[in-house]
């Protein structure tokens, strides 16, 4: 199959998805055409075999989605922090997840000494969590152990600035909500792992020096 059939193929993909749909899922196409109303933000990783609503069960309207290199919330990005307000102060999410996955390009890139060109300032946020848990990583001798050991490590830190936001902890000391919650996704068996990111304690931690809500 030639890239142009290839990409005309998907044109036809999507005449036959419709019309499965009106039959398998009458109403669809309305509830998709009104207001969103997701419960959950899930911010991961651009890589091409991770689908967030295919691996959260999820149907179509049910889960707003950031997707960047290696799942990063970066403090100068305003493309995620948007979404993020967006999603906090306009949809009242209830939960934002940040889902990692083991055998992450942008992680892998981050433990190497290469040049990367463009992707470097990228990576150096990457390599910036490496060098705050270096002792726990360079204890770890096995290549990929400590690999997959980064990839969660970098996922529960990117949970830590999702807290320092300050329309994150407004909502939440105003309303409850939104929680935040860390997961890996496993290629190898499409299993999610909850790393049990804990909201509370962390929130605690942080907030002699990221509370800038005036709360006690």
């Amino acid at each position: 199959m030639t890239d142009q059939e290839k990409y005309d193929q998907i044109f036809e993909a999507n005449r036959k998805w419709i019309e499965k749909n009106k039959v398998d899922n009458p109403g669809l196409f309305d509830l998709l055409a009104a207001e969103q109303h997701p419960d959950f933000l899930y911010i991961g990783c651009s890589d091409s075999r991770v689908h967030p609503n295919q691996i959260m069960g999820l149907k179509p309207g049910e889960v707003f989605i950031h997707r960047n290199i290696a799942n990063m919330v970066n403090a100068i990005d305003l493309s995620a922090l948007s979404v993020i307000n967006y999603g906090v102060e306009h949809l009242k999410v209830k939960y934002i997840i940040i889902c990692g996955h083991y055998g992450c390009g942008g992680i892998q890139a981050a433990m190497e000494s290469l040049d990367y060109g463009i992707l470097n300032p990228w990576l150096r946020s990457i390599r910036d969590v490496y060098r705050l848990h270096q002792t726990e990583l360079n204890a770890i001798e096995d290549t990929e152990a400590r690999y997959r050991r980064f990839v969660e490590i970098n996922t529960y830190e990117q949970c830590r600035n999702v807290l320092k936001m300050a329309e994150v902890q407004k909502s939440y000391y105003t309303n409850g909500f939104p929680k935040v919650a860390g997961w890996v996704f496993d290629i190898a068996d499409a299993r999610l792992h909850d790393l049990h990111f804990d909201f509370e304690g962390e929130l605690l931690k942080i907030k002699e020096i990221y509370d800038i809500t005036g709360n006690d």
